[in-house]
């Protein structure tokens, strides 16, 4: 195989999470007396992170004052500690698709921008956790997906270069940080990519799951650098 490693993305892409981020909300947004959202918006809002989650939630006709937004990522926090794996599903063809990477041998890694506290606890809770050699939360370095640092960290603990990582995600926060890590990227097209389609064209394969990823790339030759 062309690879030397593979880094996945996690809300979206190896777990349905956004039942558990739904109630999360729920419990936050009757806390702080703010008016409720559906389980649909909050799929939307889902992609960049606990406090833009937050942020949209709370986000009307104005955004919340700093004050607001404080109290209510310190609620949210709590909540979410709580149903953390509650209510989340495996993806179809995840644990197929994370036994064929891990006979493979090659080295396997979760970067994504839900904060530590929470990345560890939910793929402990799912039973996931001993797939992975790395985990890279959205507070392991200074930046979140879009940026291309989670990816390259990864790449640095892997001691692999960037253009033999593949990373695999369900949105354009995926592609972006792969394409400026100088990473090939596959997008899975069931996730959540802020309420968007994903775009076939602007990855460099788009799989229908993580099983059918792992056959694509035994068979990935050139890299489309865009």
């Amino acid at each position: 195989m062309h690879f030397e490693s593979v880094t996945f993305d996690l809300d979206g892409t190896l777990l349905d999470t956004v039942a558990d981020l739904a109630e999360a909300c729920r419990l936050m947004l009757d806390e702080v007396g703010a008016p409720p959202r559906s389980q649909a918006e909050v799929h939307s809002f889902v992609g960049k992170g606990m406090a833009v989650l937050v942020e949209r939630c709370l986000t009307h006709e104005h955004p919340p004052t700093d004050e607001q937004l404080h109290a209510a990522i310190e609620s949210f926090k709590r909540h979410y500690s709580t149903v953390n794996g509650k209510f989340c599903q495996i993806y179809e063809g995840v644990l197929d698709g994370l036994d064929a990477w891990k006979a493979s041998g090659l080295k396997m890694g979760v970067v994504t921008n839900k904060p530590g506290m929470f990345t560890e606890q939910l793929l402990d809770r799912m039973g996931l956790a001993d797939y992975f050699d790395v985990v890279v939360s959205g507070d392991t370095t200074a930046h979140k997906k879009p940026h291309p640092e989670p990816i390259l960290h990864a790449c640095r603990l892997f001691n692999v270069r960037p253009d033999r990582n593949l990373h695999i995600g369900d949105s354009e926060n995926d592609i972006l940080s792969a394409r400026a890590a100088g990473s090939p990227t596959f997008c899975v097209p069931y996730g959540y990519n802020e309420g968007k389609p994903v775009d076939s064209a602007d990855c460099d394969a788009l799989v229908s799951d993580l099983l059918v990823a792992y056959r694509q790339a035994l068979t990935f030759q050139d890299l489309k650098h865009k």
